[in-house]
C-alpha cells in the first residue's frame, strides 16, 4: 500500500495552529476560569481541535468544515436549554432586523401563491406604494431573472428585494387585465416595522391596543396608542397580548412602567455570574397608571409577554384573562461571532414580581419534549378546562395584597377563558392552509373594489355581510386548489367563515385596526375580557386602598 507524504508545510501547519489556540485558551482560561475549571476547558477545546484536524485532514472524502462546526455547535447547544440557539451569519441579519423598528426594502407585505411572489399590500408611504404597485401584483421578474415557478421562499424574497437605502431593484410586474409585464424600477428606502397593530375605543371607555412582538419602538408605539386613546376618552384599557412571542426586555419593562406606579418591582433576573443579577423597578410617571386594565393572554404568549402579564398581576395593577401562558422563563444574550454569526446564550432566569420562575420544565431526556407542550396541553384537555391545569403548593406565592398565584409554567389568567372550537373544521382549516383564501379576496376585491370606494369603515363592519355567492366561489378557488369541499364541515362554519373573510377584506380595504375589530367579534378571550371591567375595578380599587394604608 502505498502511502502519501506531507510536505513540511503541512506537517508544520496544524503544529502552529494547535500551538496558536493553545496559547489564546491558556491566557483567556488562566485570566477568566477557576483552576479545574481551566483544566477541564483546555481539554475540552483540545479533543475538540483534535478531531477536526483528523477529519480535516485524513476522512476518506472531501468535507465542508464550516458545516461540521455549525452543525457541532446546534447539537452542543442543544444540550444546555431550549432556548440557547445560534443564528448562521446568513440569517442573523434577516433575524435581527424583524425586532428593530425599520429595515431597508421596497415596502411590501407579500405572500406566495401558486408559486409565485404577490403583493398582498404595499406599505403606506413605502416606495412601491408611491410608484402605484397594487394589491394583486405578481412579482415575475426581478433584475431580469425570472422567479416565478422557481420555488422561491420567504427567505429568497427577502435577499431579492431587501437591500441598502437608496439602491434600486428593478421588477417585472404582472398585473390583471395587462397583457404585458409592468417593470418598475424601485430605489429602496427604510421602511418602519409596526409592533403596535392595532388600537382603538371598543366603546365610549374602553380602548383596546394590540401588540404583536416587543421590539425597538414598541415602547413609543405603545405610547403614541395610549395617548391617543385617552384623547377619545379611554378610562379603561384592554391590553391585547394574545400570541405575542416576546422580544426585546426592555420594551416589555416600559411599557409596564407605563402602567405600575412608581416603585413598583417588574421582574428580577438571576444568573450564575452576579453582572447578570438584576430587578427593574417603575421608575417614571406612567401615562396610564390609574385606569383599569385587562390583559388578554393565551397559550402563544410567551417571554416579554409574560414579563408583562406577570408584573400587572402580581402587583395586583390588571385582571389577566384568558388561557395559560406559553412558560418561557429565560433571558438571552445576543453575542456577536467573528463570522457575522450571532449566539444566543441563555445566561439568566427572569422572576416575576413575587418570585415566580415562570419557564416550564425542561430537560435533556428527550430533545422534542418540551416542543410537544402545545399538543401535550391539548391531550390533557388544559384549553378546554381550567380543572385540568394543577399547580404544585411548592410553586404557590401572594400578590401584593395577598392573591394566589403559581409559579412552574406560565402565567395562569386570573379569569379562564376555554378555547371555542365550535366554529372550526378541517376543511376551513384546509381553505387557509392552502391560501385559497387569500386568492379569492384578491381576485374579488379586483373586480369590485368600487363598491367600496365610499363605504366608510364602520358602515362595513356594521352593515356589510359576505355572501353565500361570495362563499360558493371561495369554494371553487378552493376545489381548484385541491382542497375537496366538506358539506357538514363547511355548515358547521359557515358563519365562522364569514367573519374571517370580511375581517381579511377589511384589512385590504382599510388597515389592520379594521381587521382586529371584526376578527375580535368571534375571539373568545376578548369577548369574555370586555364584560370583566367591574372586576378589573375592584382589584384597582384594592391596590388603591393598600397604597393608602
Amino acid at each position: 500500500m502505498s502511502q502519501e507524504k506531507n510536505t513540511r508545510a503541512q506537517i508544520r501547519l496544524p503544529i502552529i495552529l494547535a500551538l496558536g489556540i493553545s496559547a489564546g485558551i491558556w491566557i483567556g482560561a488562566t485570566f477568566a476560569e477557576p483552576k479545574n475549571d481551566r483544566n477541564d476547558l483546555k481539554s475540552a477545546i483540545y479533543k475538540l481541535q483534535e478531531i477536526i484536524t483528523y477529519i480535516n485532514r485524513d476522512y476518506v472524502d472531501s468535507v465542508n468544515t464550516n458545516e461540521l462546526v455549525e452543525y457541532g455547535i446546534e447539537k452542543m447547544l442543544n444540550k444546555l436549554d431550549p432556548h440557547s440557539s445560534y443564528i448562521t451569519a446568513k440569517d442573523a441579519k434577516l433575524a435581527k432586523s424583524q425586532l428593530e423598528g425599520e429595515f431597508d426594502g421596497i415596502g411590501i407585505e407579500f405572500g406566495i401563491l401558486r408559486d409565485t411572489i404577490y403583493v398582498v399590500s404595499p406599505l403606506t408611504g413605502g416606495p412601491s406604494e408611491k410608484l402605484g404597485i397594487l394589491p394583486g401584483d405578481q412579482i415575475i421578474k426581478v433584475d431580469g431573472d425570472l422567479v416565478a415557478g422557481k420555488g422561491v421562499t420567504n427567505r429568497d424574497v427577502f435577499d431579492l428585494l431587501r437591500g441598502p437605502k437608496g439602491s434600486t431593484v428593478e421588477v417585472g410586474i404582472k398585473r390583471r387585465n395587462e397583457d404585458e409585464l409592468l417593470d418598475f424600477s424601485i430605489t429602496r428606502d427604510k421602511i418602519p416595522q409596526y409592533s403596535v397593530n392595532a388600537s382603538y375605543m371598543i366603546n365610549d371607555e374602553v380602548g383596546y391596543i394590540k401588540i404583536t412582538r416587543f421590539a425597538a419602538n414598541t415602547h413609543d408605539e405603545f405610547r403614541k396608542a395610549l395617548q391617543s386613546l385617552k384623547n377619545e376618552g379611554m378610562s379603561r384599557l384592554v391590553l391585547d397580548l394574545q400570541g405575542n412571542p416576546g422580544g426585546y426586555m426592555g420594551a416589555a419593562i416600559n411599557i409596564a412602567d407605563e402602567i405600575l406606579t412608581d416603585n413598583a418591582l417588574i421582574v428580577s433576573q438571576e444568573g450564575k455570574l452576579k453582572r447578570y443579577n438584576q430587578k427593574a423597578y417603575a421608575v417614571r410617571p406612567g401615562a396610564f397608571e390609574d385606569g383599569s386594565v385587562i390583559v388578554l393572554i393565551n397559550e402563544g404568549s410567551a417571554s416579554a409577554s409574560e414579563i408583562v402579564a406577570g408584573a400587572l398581576q402580581d402587583n395586583d395593577r390588571g385582571l389577566i384573562v384568558g388561557r395559560r401562558s406559553f412558560g418561557k422563563g429565560l433571558v438571552q444574550m445576543p453575542i456577536d461571532l467573528s463570522d457575522g454569526a450571532e449566539l444566543r446564550l441563555t445566561i439568566a432566569r427572569y422572576f416575576t414580581p413575587s418570585g415566580r420562575s415562570i419557564q416550564k420544565p425542561y430537560g435533556d431526556e428527550d430533545e422534542d419534549e418540551y416542543s410537544r407542550d402545545y399538543l401535550k396541553r391539548l391531550e390533557h384537555g388544559e384549553f378546554f378546562s381550567a380543572d385540568s391545569i394543577t399547580f404544585d403548593d411548592s410553586l404557590k406565592y401572594e400578590t401584593v395584597t395577598g392573591r394566589t398565584v403559581y409559579g412552574g409554567g406560565g402565567i395562569m389568567p386570573d379569569f379562564f377563558v376555554p378555547l371555542d372550537t365550535s366554529m372550526t373544521s378541517t376543511y376551513v382549516n384546509r381553505l387557509f392552509g392552502s391560501e385559497s383564501w387569500r386568492e379569492f379576496i384578491l381576485d374579488y376585491l379586483d373586480k369590485n373594489k368600487k363598491k367600496y370606494d365610499n363605504m366608510s369603515f364602520e358602515d362595513y363592519y356594521h352593515n356589510y355581510e359576505v355572501s353565500d355567492n361570495m362563499l360558493d366561489e371561495l369554494i371553487k378557488v378552493g376545489e381548484k386548489n385541491k382542497v375537496k369541499f366538506i358539506e357538514k364541515d363547511f355548515s358547521k362554519s359557515k358563519k365562522y367563515l364569514k367573519t374571517l373573510i370580511k375581517a381579511h377584506m377589511a384589512r385590504n380595504l382599510y388597515d389592520d385596526n379594521a381587521f382586529y375589530k371584526v376578527i375580535n367579534d368571534i375571539n373568545e378571550i376578548y369577548q369574555q375580557a370586555i364584560q370583566l371591567f367591574e372586576e378589573a375595578e375592584r382589584l384597582a380599587m384594592r391596590i388603591s386602598e393598600e397604597q393608602e394604608e
